[in-house]
């Protein structure tokens, strides 16, 4: 099994030296690569040539963030089915990458997997020319006859690690870093809200947006400007462990996302919703090479383990430890859904939830505005 990687090195080298600046870097990290059942999918494909499957991240997969959790679960792929995989780091969102997927799929790959929001219509142009080939993109809501998409109920974590942050603030003022103003982050701010005000009900919720997936200064001052106004627990929609270092030379608490970052800023942390993407990613090749693969949505959940929450960190006490793993139970098993229909919007006005995954609305609680 090969595993190719092609970097845009300008790009990578800045995003790299940021982390080295900003979170000290940490090249002893190991991939969790642990050998899943074999089927007799995997079983028949050791006998083949390996199956070409690529993925496209938006940032440097060493971010520890966002696009390191999918490229551990590219490497659980490749431990358990005999693949091929190229990784294509740091490729920017937009038109651009339309021709980025096109050359992977005239390259010979069979599964290509793009893992950020604005690669949504570029790969859905790119599948139309390659009827062949299986597109999936990550975190959108289009599919078409050769593109299909894949995300997780995020907001089933976020909203168990506010409860981790409405008990920890002490001015009652929590700090969100956020991305881009789309319903992936909007669902996520409201149900972080939500978890906060149900151990916390004074508990407000300060959004600042930075319109970057992962840029470390940037995100770190976002993070600067919510403790400077009296933000006493800071959390993100970002990729870089960047705010939790604000947080901890600030001696406040953090809430991360995407990864177990503790080893950043482990005075402050708290916990995050966090991925595990593996089991899907192998579903899905054994889907293609079985010949059952549809391009269809698939949302997983904490109930099927795409979702899950990270460790506690030292400073949550037992008895929130507690409530927060009886709405986790209550939320795996179905008898407890993070939203609320009808639900309180901004300006206190009661609405109906509507559909999560066109969220384009701020609950009652948070500050700042649902536009960017």
């Amino acid at each position: 099994m090969n595993r190719m990687n092609w970097r845009f090195l300008a790009i990578l080298a800045l995003a790299l030296s940021l982390i080295v600046a900003a979170c000290g870097g940490d090249d002893d990290e190991t991939a969790t690569t642990e050998a899943a059942e074999p089927t007799e999918t995997t079983e028949a494909m050791a006998d083949e040539e390996p199956l070409k499957v690529a993925f496209v991240h938006v940032g440097p997969v060493a971010d520890k963030g966002w696009s390191w959790a999918h490229d551990q679960g590219a490497q659980y792929l490749e431990a358990n089915a005999n693949v091929e995989i190229t990784t294509l780091e740091s490729i920017p969102e937009g038109s651009d990458s339309q021709r980025v997927f096109e050359d992977l799929a005239a390259a010979g790959n069979q599964v290509i997997f793009g893992t950020s929001f604005g690669y949504m219509d570029p790969m859905l142009a790119a599948s139309e020319n390659f009827p062949d080939v299986a597109f999936l993109h990550a975190t959108g809501f289009k599919t078409g006859p050769g593109m299909g998409n894949y995300f997780g109920a995020a907001e089933e974590g976020r909203y168990l690690s506010g409860m981790a942050a409405g008990a920890a603030t002490e001015t009652n003022l929590i700090g969100y870093v956020a991305a881009f103003p789309i319903p992936e982050v909007l669902r996520g701010i409201n149900a972080f809200t939500l978890g906060a005000q149900e151990t916390n009900p004074d508990a407000q919720v300060q959004v600042v947006w930075t319109s970057t997936w992962f840029d470390p200064p940037k995100e770190g001052a976002a993070a600067k400007s919510l403790l400077d106004a009296g933000a006493d627990v800071i959390a993100m929609h970002q990729d870089s462990a960047a705010p939790g270092q604000e947080a901890e030379a600030a001696g406040a608490k953090w809430v991360g996302y995407n990864t177990d970052m503790t080893e950043f800023a482990p005075s402050a942390w708290l916990t995050a919703a966090i991925w595990d993407w593996g089991p899907y990613y192998l579903q899905t090749v054994e889907d293609f090479v079985a010949g059952t693969w549809e391009p269809t949505a698939y949302y997983g959940n904490m109930a099927d383990g795409m979702v899950d929450l990270a460790p506690y960190g030292e400073s949550v006490d037992q008895a929130t430890i507690d409530l927060i793993e009886e709405r986790k139970a209550q939320i795996i098993d179905g008898s407890f859904n993070v939203f609320p229909d009808p639900i309180v919007n901004q300006d206190g006005a009661e609405q109906p939830l509507g559909d999560i995954f066109s969220m384009d609305f701020f609950i009652q609680g948070v500050i700042g505005s649902p536009t960017g």
